[in-house]
């Protein structure tokens, strides 16, 4: 069954892989028809580094949304981060042949496709080709040059470029997830659709994505991109510091980070203490508020710094290029207590914490879709819906391998079937209850069910028996 109107944005993160399962409804909002989560266990600071552990990372965040939304899910609109990422402007142009008709899109394409052909550094390769602004004949600032006349066509590109062995290593787990990779989107430019107005963008602004591994930047000016960045720190840094420094362990560190942390140490008096479990038997540690608040405050000091440099290098001090909506910071990280007071503070600008529900349609507000930290998944998910004429990203799940209502009915215990790793489970399921008549035929037999009548054998009680056998021979060793 193609479904041209629903999309599904995987975003893999440095701390979770998210999967959003949607469509767009009357409204032109997002309609989540279900979503998935999981531990990511093989990225560092946004890049892959265990291929295995992120492909089955990847699997049970699509299985969970795939039980969510009652849909198979074939295809995905992808994020790619990481330290490897930089930008660049470049200017190039084409000398049409005719400059009695008037510029279509074929021009603006032969004008793209010749920015991809530049050489890039070895072991390198263009991600994204987004223009600027168009000149005509030598007239510039024109943002849509189709429909009028000229010879030349010039235009000013940013292009986003990455590690050629990172982005196929995505690519790798993609596919070997089983899924097809539809886009490769930069995640900030993904975030920046899910929580940045046209209004925003048109004034200027810069759109700051904290999340576990590294910081995305994004500077848009007159409706345009006009930076991007990353930077290879993120809230997983702060949470190793507070680990370091109190010298607890990982877990405890990161939940003294969410229920106590403070980007801002002044609020809190020296004599407020938290009590952490000991390990095994051991005493409890006390850690006293304001210490904690220091280690927090210093490690995203650093962060803001590293962002506020890339602001400056993108040259906002200059009249023509003045960030007058300031700053929108989002991600898991803009979750702190008092962030935005520091990126104030730091920075000068002003600040406001973006959430992705301005585009999604009936949610609770305490859904946890709401939160920043699914911005870039629910921007990648309206990457997309956008533009897409032929794209199926899911199907309706194979009916074959279903169960009858009569055995839908009947409770089983399944903890008792052997999966084996390399077998599908329906399959095995179908073999197993097989012994059953009125078991539903293999997909593809062509068989028809029979009714359902009395097993033939009980499977599960000459398990139980066995097992029971087990445990009494046990105890008389």
């Amino acid at each position: 069954m193609n479904t041209p109107t629903i999309a599904v944005g995987l975003d893999i993160g440095t701390t979770k892989i998210a999967v959003l399962v949607g469509q767009l409804d009357s409204y032109r909002k997002l309609e989540i028809l279900g979503y998935g989560t999981a531990p990511s266990l093989g990225v560092q600071r946004g890049v892959v580094v265990n291929i295995t552990q992120t492909i089955e990372s990847i699997k049970q965040a699509i299985e969970a949304a795939k039980m969510d939304c009652g849909f198979d899910i074939t295809g995905v609109v992808v994020g790619i981060a990481g330290q490897h990422i930089r930008s660049l402007q470049h200017s190039d142009y084409i000398t049409r042949v005719d400059s009695e008709e008037v510029i279509d899109e074929l021009d603006l394409e032969r004008l793209t496709e010749n920015v991809h052909k530049l050489a890039m550094m070895p072991g390198e390769e263009i991600i994204h080709v987004i223009p600027q602004e168009y000149k005509v004949d030598g007239q510039g600032d024109i943002k849509e040059p189709c429909g009028m006349y000229g010879a030349r066509l010039e235009a000013t590109f940013h292009i986003v470029v990455g590690q050629v062995t990172s982005i196929r290593n995505i690519a790798r787990c993609v596919k070997s997830s089983d899924l097809e990779l539809k886009a490769l989107n930069l995640e900030p430019l993904a975030s920046a659709m899910a929580v940045l107005s046209q209004e925003e963008k048109e004034a200027g602004v810069v759109l700051v994505d904290i999340g576990g591994g590294t910081t995305d930047i994004a500077i848009f000016k007159d409706g345009i991109i006009r930076h991007t960045a990353v930077i290879p720190y993120g809230g997983n840094i702060i949470t190793n510091d507070i680990k370091e420094g109190c010298s607890i362990i990982e877990k405890q560190a990161e939940q003294l980070k969410v229920k106590f942390g403070s980007a801002w140490p002044g609020e809190n008096k020296e004599n407020e203490i938290v009590s952490i479990p000991g390990l095994r038997g051991r005493d409890p540690k006390e850690i006293s508020l304001k210490t904690l608040s220091r280690i927090i405050h210093a490690r995203t000091t650093e962060i803001i710094n590293a962002v506020f440099t890339e602001v400056k290098n993108y040259g906002y001090d200059q009249p023509s290029r003045k960030l007058i909506a300031g700053v929108v910071i989002t991600g898991g990280g803009s979750q702190l207590k008092h962030v935005k007071q520091l990126v104030e503070y730091l920075t000068g600008m002003d600040t406001r914490i973006g959430y992705p529900n301005e585009h999604l349609a009936a949610l609770p507000m305490d859904h946890a879709l709401n939160s920043p930290m699914y911005a870039t998944a629910v921007g990648l998910l309206m990457k997309g819906l956008e533009g897409r004429d032929l794209d199926v990203f899911v199907r309706e799940s194979d009916p074959a391998l279903s169960l009858s209502p009569e055995l839908e009915s009947t409770h089983w215990d399944l903890s008792a079937v052997p999966l084996d790793a390399t077998e599908p489970a329906d399959e095995v399921l179908v073999e197993h209850l097989g012994e059953l008549e009125g078991a539903p035929a293999a997909a593809g037999s062509g068989a028809e069910q029979p009714q359902k009548t009395k097993a033939k054998g009980d499977f599960f009680k000459r398990w139980a028996d066995g097992f029971l056998k087990l445990i009494d021979d046990n105890d008389l060793n």
